[in-house]
């Protein structure tokens, strides 16, 4: 199953220290490895705009430019709209970033691989699926 990885992973993964951060970077390892990683550019965006230093800056879009965005059409906007409206009438809040990702996962049939709990309380209204951690 292909993976959704969110900004959460990501920047688990991306930082200096080791612990307790190695079972998340183990997974997107072997993610990675296994061709099985996706991306979207306002997970990119959130990634970049992180990062203090040019230099570490330009490192890190080097290093995510080897991911293609997935294409991010109206529709998927649209959905994302619709699941923030179902959510929020169900007492669940959320990001307009966080309701467009379980969008993208729908509809190209990804897992969401993120530390972020709201996710948990999505799915229980929208037909998205967490990542588990093999």
């Amino acid at each position: 199953m292909r993976v959704l990885v969110d900004t959460p992973i990501w920047s688990e993964c991306l930082r200096r220290s080791s612990t307790p951060r190695e079972p998340y970077r183990a997974e997107l390892t072997r993610l990675i490895q296994n061709g099985l990683v996706e991306i979207i550019g306002p997970i990119r965006q959130e990634l970049l705009s992180g990062v203090k230093e040019p230099s570490q800056f330009e490192r890190l879009s080097k290093m995510l430019s080897a991911f293609s965005d997935l294409p991010l059409d109206t529709d998927l906007f649209v959905e994302a709209a619709r699941f923030n409206n179902l959510c929020r009438a169900k007492g669940v809040q959320g990001s307009g970033t966080d309701f467009l990702i379980c969008a993208v996962a729908v509809k190209y049939g990804l897992d969401i691989y993120t530390t972020d709990r709201d996710f948990q309380r999505y799915a229980t209204h929208l037909p998205i699926s967490i990542h588990k951690m093999k």
